[in-house]
């Protein structure tokens, strides 16, 4: 990556060369001379081209009835381009890409494009689309920086990523910014500036795909780097893309820099017009921040997620001194489920979705019953077992032979999806990935008796406190304090009660190994995904503990592999109820 620095730099410096065609807009009603410019912007597209859930293998759609796709943002942007004029118009990314349906995996796994050549569909779609720069995401990394390179080659947009840099110089691994040059006929062309800024929680969440080759540095300090030296080149209006929302917290404490820092940026560094955001998936339509240096009102704006929404930024750009300067902006996001896919996307990803649904749709073996996940926020079933099964399993052979052998083997599993479900009789690669929805690794770590007991204290935050004989709404006894369903993690391998009519801190009670109360310096060896294991929740403990397995193996894969080769799901031959919800020593269910 270090070979590619020097033609980084260059390259983002000589970006003020590039060009879009652009005719004045319409005089204002002052008679003052006014450039309109739309920027349009997408995040957190994940994966989803078309408006297709895999794991359904139906069309998608939810409760509030949102499409997703890039098929359906193309006829959005065509709509705007035409309304606005082409030459008006910008289109950004501000990442999360490349990870996160089946079609992504595919292309990454089964044929990687990294061993075909193919063109990643991702990058086939956005090219036909016509971005003019896409950001970098936390999830670019998910597969490895090999392939991760390789998108980057196929795209025509450059991809950015500035305070992504080379652990060895310091320098850039990626191009920091661009700028994009629009012709106004008769008038100095107006200067559009773009600084785009990644997630610092790569370091942890692809710690064993970038430690040692790449460092994630400060947003903020970045941008204050960098927006001088884009202003310098003549931008008229300067940008910033950031994979981070807008909250100003992390998820893994304070041992990297804010993980959601969007609107620190916007408030901290001088310069900026704009921030488009993303990672939190959430609409946010328009907010302003008043930069505490200048004054002025920085716009931000976030587009959901998966494509369900487009954010539309129109500026307003008069003369000032000589210069274009902003003398408006306002911002909206717009639902793409009011407009139909269009027909070339489709059209162009047809080959590599029709292979993706073949695969999703491959049976691998044959379930003895139904088993369903949606009672698993709070009750202990079979579909989870069977998650916590294999990845004893694993850990416990890959530990034979070692100093840890003699010790017990746990894990730990957490509701990803209410909906998955494995049907009586054939179950197939999307009914695997329907259960287990993200692209972790399996870790073994050891933790002691103590230490598990202040673990699953902290995952009983998730349930509301419940008085002994009050009635129990299942709408509001989970997901207290906004805790979402993949941070309530269940332990399998020991047995305990949650009492629900304790305070959050005093909930987990009978926790015993094998019959036995467990003892504080009680030693475990215990099954858990990367996420966890890198601080993904901020569960104690688990992210300083020894490591003694971690073989890269995809979970997901593990429980495909799993199944094809017994090519029986009998959960007599898993399903273990070890816990359950209590109050005052009486079941709740």
């Amino acid at each position: 990556m270090s070979s590619r620095i020097g033609r980084v730099l260059a390259a983002a410096t000589a970006a003020v060369a590039a060009g879009l065609l652009a005719s004045p807009a319409p005089a204002s009603a002052s008679g003052g001379h006014t450039v309109k410019v739309t920027v349009m912007a997408t995040s957190d597209i994940h994966g989803n081209a078309l408006n297709w859930d895999y794991y359904k293998n139906a069309e998608y759609d939810d409760s509030a009835h949102n499409n997703v796709g890039l098929a359906k943002v193309s006829t959005l942007v065509g709509q705007i381009r035409a309304d606005r004029g082409a030459g008006h118009t910008l289109l950004f990314d501000s990442g999360d890409t490349i990870q996160g349906t089946p079609l992504d995996y595919y292309y990454a796994k089964v044929e990687p494009i990294t061993e075909t050549g193919r063109t990643h569909p991702m990058a086939k779609a956005m090219n036909a689309i016509g971005y003019d720069a896409v950001t970098l995401g936390n999830h670019e990394f998910n597969y490895g920086l090999p392939l991760l390179a390789t998108w980057v080659k196929q795209m025509r947009a450059p991809v950015l990523g500035a305070n992504a840099v080379s652990a060895k110089t310091g320098l850039p691994a990626y191009r920091p910014f661009v700028i994009k040059t629009m012709k106004v006929k008769g008038d100095k062309p107006v200067k559009v500036g773009v600084l785009g800024l990644t997630n610092p929680g790569i370091a942890i969440w692809d710690k064993a795909n970038v430690e040692g080759k790449l460092k994630f540095l400060d947003l903020v300090a970045t941008a204050k780097k960098w927006v001088p030296v884009i202003r310098g080149l003549g931008a008229d209006v300067v940008m910033v893309t950031a994979h981070a929302g807008d909250n100003g917290l992390s998820s893994y404490g304070t041992d990297l820099p804010v993980e959601n820092a969007a609107a620190m940026v916007a408030e901290q560094v001088p310069g900026i017009d704009a921030v488009l955001f993303g990672h939190a998936h959430n609409d946010v339509p328009q907010r302003f921040v008043t930069n505490k240096v200048t004054g002025r009102q920085v716009l931000l704006t976030e587009p959901g997620k998966w494509g369900q929404r487009l954010s539309v930024v129109d500026f307003t750009l008069a003369k000032q001194k000589g210069r274009w300067t902003v003398a408006g902006k306002s911002s909206t996001t717009v639902n793409t489920n009011t407009v139909a896919e269009d027909p070339k996307i489709v059209a162009l990803m047809k080959d590599q979705h029709d292979k993706t649904v073949g695969y999703v749709n491959q049976v691998i073996a044959q379930s003895k019953e139904q088993l369903s996940a949606a009672e698993s926020p709070y009750k202990d079933t079979p579909i989870l077992d069977y998650i916590q099964k294999v990845q004893t399993d694993l850990v416990s052979k890959a530990i034979a032979g070692t100093p840890d052998a003699s010790l017990p083997v746990l894990s730990i599993a957490a509701p990803f999806s209410r909906t998955a479900v494995f049907p009586a009789g054939p179950v197939s690669v999307r009914d695997m990935a329907g259960l287990y929805v993200y692209d972790n690794t399996l870790f073994g770590v050891k933790l002691t008796g103590a230490q598990i007991k202040d673990y699953l204290e902290y995952s009983a935050k998730y349930f509301a406190q419940v008085a002994p004989g009050a009635p129990v709404d299942l709408a509001t006894l989970t997901n207290a304090g906004g805790t979402p369903d993949y941070n309530y993690d269940q332990l399998s391998g020991v047995t305990y009660d949650i009492d629900i009519s304790q305070p959050v801190g005093q909930r987990i009670v009978g926790l015993s190994y094998q019959g036995t109360p467990v003892t504080a310096d009680q030693q475990f060896v215990v099954a858990v995904n990367n996420y966890r294991q890198s601080g993904g929740g901020g569960f104690p403990h688990v992210a300083t503990a020894p490591v003694v397995y971690n073989a890269q193996v995809e979970i997901r894969q593990a429980l495909i592999e799993y199944a094809t080769a017994s090519g029986t799901i009998d959960p007599a031959t898993f399903a273990t109820p070890n816990w359950k919800l209590t109050r005052a020593g009486v079941p709740v269910f």
